[in-house]
Formats: structure tokens, C-alpha cells, sequence
């Protein structure tokens, strides 16, 4: 891609501090992460900010994924000591999981408090990057609509308390990416996934550069979905012009309208209809 991705938007330092000032009634950090990018989707502030509190890991869209590589990288992160569940705000699937493995995470806190005959309330903080997910998972949980929601980054502007049965309280945060993107290959990832506002984006640029990794990691499915006979050996931008005539996307002087045809396959990257899709494996992450 020819222009780096950067992203200054202003609310994520006052996020940050945000974080900072309510981590000391917290007891678990529940971070959300996309399962299309179990790494890019992680912002290296939280390790800074959260530090040693308990933490637990739910990976959101596990039914757009890949579920081989879901299991990879759940193995991957439990070796290092860090719980992960699986599940799927769409669906339901998992949710039901979440506070009980909080509580099990502090349970000795929690029986210590009862052996001197006090109720502690379980304060979970959610975290994690724009568009995971965070608010129609406390949706969830909460059964009823506690938190805004929005298929797009940068919907929750404020922390919001939302209580829960079995004396349990969440803290909504806004989503928050880290200031600068070192490296350009994550910064793609997020755009992939629309955790990155379209807005600020080259589509068509994005596009190719998605078409030419799904080429190499999932060429059965990108074939099948668009009717395509092979793409071997082409470009990401070879792709997305077949992609665009197989749609009649054609326009004035039987040019095919690549700007349409971009947005139509990011459209369809997000919402599975390409197929199951992760973009990346523990073994792509070097020094992981």
C-alpha cells in the first residue's frame, strides 16, 4: 500500500487515562479481541496499563474465524498463562462462560471475604480495540441494551457501569488503538476488519492488498464465492477487476468500477460471506 496507516483520533489518550484512574476497583480485565486477528488486535499499551491484574482473554467472532486457527492461538495464548474463550455476540455462543471464569480467576479473594462474612461485588473492566465487539457483548450479558452499539469503530464515547445479576459490575470503555502503527502489516489487519474507519481510507488500495492475501491463504474460497476458474500468479488488483466484471460492476467504456468492486469484497470479508477467515497464525508473528 502506498500511504502508512496512522491514527491520532483524540479521545484515545483520555481513554487511556481513563483506564489508568479505574483499574484499582477492578478486579478482572476482560480484553476483547477479534478472532479474525488474535494478534493485530491487541493493543501493547494494555500489557503497560493492566499489568499483573487478572486477566481474561474472549475472543469475539469466533463465528466469522477460522476455527483451526482460533484453536491455534487460544493453545497459544494459554501456554502463556492466559484463560481464553471463544464466543460470538451474533450468536450467543460462549457469553454465558464469561463471568464465571472472572470470578474462578479471583476466587480466592472471594472466599477469603466470605470466611469474614462480607459480599464482594465481582467489578469486571472491559477493554479492547474499536469495533471488537465490547458493547453488544455487555448487551449481552446485561439482557437488555445497557451499552450503544454500532458496526463501526468509535461508538462508546464515555465509561458506562452496567450492573449484572450475581452482584457483578462491568465497566464499558471506548475502544482504543494504539497512537502509531510500527508495523504496517497489523495496520491492514485492523483496516481489514473495519476497526479502522473506512473514512480515512484508500478502499481500493486495502482491497487488493486483501485480495492478494486471500489468493495465498484461502484461494478455494475467494474462487468459489466470486466464480473465479483460478487466481494463481495474479495481483491483488488482477483479483478484484475479475471480481468486479463477474459482477457486471462495468461502467462507461467497459471499465470495471474497482472502487465498488473494493468495497463489496471488504463488505463481504466482515460479514463471512467470502468464508471462515483469520489473517494470521502464531507462526506469522515473529518473536511472538
Amino acid at each position: 500500500m502506498q500511504n502508512n496507516i496512522q491514527w491520532f483520533p483524540g479521545h484515545m489518550t483520555k481513554t487511556r487515562r481513563l483506564i489508568e484512574e479505574n483499574l484499582k476497583m477492578i478486579d478482572v480485565v476482560v480484553e476483547i479481541l477479534d478472532s479474525r486477528i488474535p494478534y493485530s488486535g491487541r493493543n501493547p499499551y494494555f500489557n503497560d496499563i493492566i499489568k499483573n491484574k487478572p486477566r481474561l482473554i474472549v475472543m469475539n467472532k469466533s463465528d466469522l474465524a477460522d476455527p483451526k486457527r482460533t484453536k491455534a492461538w487460544i493453545d497459544r495464548y494459554e501456554k502463556q498463562g492466559v484463560r481464553v474463550i471463544p464466543i460470538s455476540c451474533a450468536t450467543g455462543t460462549g457469553v454465558n462462560k464469561i463471568t464465571a471464569e472472572a470470578r474462578a480467576l479471583i476466587q480466592d479473594k472471594l472466599d477469603r471475604d466470605r470466611e469474614k462474612g462480607r459480599t464482594r461485588t465481582l467489578k469486571i473492566m472491559m477493554v479492547g480495540i474499536p469495533n471488537v465487539g465490547k458493547s453488544s457483548l455487555i448487551n449481552r450479558l446485561a439482557g437488555r441494551a445497557s451499552a450503544k452499539t454500532g458496526d463501526r469503530p468509535g461508538v462508546t464515547k464515555g465509561k458506562q457501569w452496567i450492573r449484572l445479576k450475581g452482584d457483578t459490575e462491568l465497566l464499558d470503555t471506548p475502544g482504543i488503538l494504539a497512537p502509531k502503527f510500527e508495523d504496517q502489516e497489523i495496520a491492514k489487519r485492523l483496516a481489514y476488519t473495519g476497526a479502522i474507519k473506512d473514512e480515512i481510507m484508500n478502499t481500493e488500495l486495502l482491497a487488493y492488498s486483501l485480495c492478494s492475501y486471500l489468493a495465498l491463504n484461502y484461494p478455494e474460497l475467494l474462487c468459489a464465492r466470486y466464480k473465479l476458474d483460478s487466481v494463481d500468479g495474479l495481483e491483488g488488483y488482477e483479483i478484484l477487476e475479475r471480481i468486479g466484471k463477474k459482477r457486471g460492476f462495468v461502467i462507461s467504456g467497459g471499465e470495471i468500477d474497482t472502487e465498488r468492486s473494493a468495497n463489496m469484497v471488504l463488505d463481504e470479508f466482515r460479514s463471512a460471506k467470502i468464508g471462515n477467515i483469520t489473517l494470521e497464525t502464531p507462526e506469522d508473528i515473529e518473536n511472538f
